[in-house]
């Protein structure tokens, strides 16, 4: 996946908005307000950050040399993902999903009232 697969396929998600809210190398997909992915534009390959359910993070890590604890972020609940071909693009947006659902999940209830209604 490159860095345009990946922005095209982050922004197509509901109520998606992107930022650079750190410096103009950091790119941030957020859901209402809440950043559920961050990656480097000139990183090569691409690497991302993706929001992860705790005991799913450690699995992944395991089974998966492409995916790290999250790089400069809370590494129980984000990873870096890798994206240097070892993993299908397929899952690579599965994880994707999983972050933004995770993130979705933490919303309030009137937030994801919304979302449902964007």
């Amino acid at each position: 996946m490159n860095i345009e697969e990946l922005r095209s396929y982050c922004l197509n998600k509901k109520a998606v908005e992107e930022c650079f809210p750190f410096d103009a190398e950091t790119l941030v997909f957020k859901v209402m307000g809440k950043a559920f992915l961050l990656t480097g534009i000139e990183s090569k390959p691409v690497e991302f950050n993706v929001k992860c359910e705790p005991e799913k993070a450690i699995q992944l890590r395991e089974k998966y040399n492409c995916v790290k604890p999250g790089y400069h972020m809370n590494k129980k609940h984000w990873n870096t993902v890798i994206c240097d071909k070892t993993a299908p693009s397929k899952l690579i947006k599965e994880w994707i999903d999983h972050s933004y659902d995770e993130v979705v999940k933490g919303l309030t209830k009137k937030q994801r009232e919304e979302l449902e209604n964007k």
